[in-house]
């Protein structure tokens, strides 16, 4: 089962959503309070199983309305997702990957264990 990581930055509190195998699979913004950032958990949880797929590495891709998955290529070449709200704004990012297989297989995790995961916050 996954799990939501609250913990402190230097400007703020984020969240990361960590896999059963504590890999973190999507990764939130920096947010101004711990309420701020406990309603980013609530919209990823609610938004990722039900998310469609914009891959915009394909030529001619197919816009589609939120919540969305994003899969696009990064500066370095990567392929990356990010989730989109009902309402645009972007609620979690990932990590870079290789392939597109591991990028598909990031956002199919994010869908898995964002529903049900518990939120464990880091002191400190």
């Amino acid at each position: 089962m996954g799990k939501f990581v609250i913990r402190q930055v230097k400007t703020g509190i984020k969240f990361d959503l960590k896999a059963g195998n504590g890999e973190v699979i999507a990764t939130s913004e920096v947010y101004e309070s711990d309420k701020a950032c406990r309603k980013g958990i609530e919209s990823v949880a609610k938004n990722a199983p039900i998310a469609k797929l914009e891959d915009q590495t394909k030529e001619g891709f197919e816009k589609v309305t939120n919540p969305k998955f994003e899969v696009y290529t990064d500066k370095a070449g990567e392929l990356r997702f990010r989730l989109k709200a009902r309402n645009g704004e972007i609620i979690a990012t990932s990590e870079g990957y290789k392939t597109r297989r591991g990028c598909l297989n990031g956002i199919d995790s994010v869908r898995r264990n964002a529903v049900d995961a518990k939120i464990v916050v880091i002191e400190g």
